[in-house]
């Protein structure tokens, strides 16, 4: 399957809970911290609440 690199690249501070839980769901902890996930529908709805948040590059 194919895969996708998601970065954070900006902070989760004065975003709602949810979307703090969700970027920790997907392994991000830290700014400018990348994981390596697997393309599924999950993931990429999980990426979609938080695109604001993050970057997303195909690998």
């Amino acid at each position: 399957m194919a895969k996708i690199k998601i970065t954070q690249v900006r902070s989760s501070i004065d975003w709602p809970k949810r979307q703090k839980e969700t970027l920790k769901a997907l392994g991000l902890r830290k700014m400018n911290q990348s994981i390596e996930k697997e393309v599924s529908p999950q993931i990429l709805g999980m990426v979609r609440k938080v695109n604001h948040l993050v970057k997303v590059e195909e690998v």
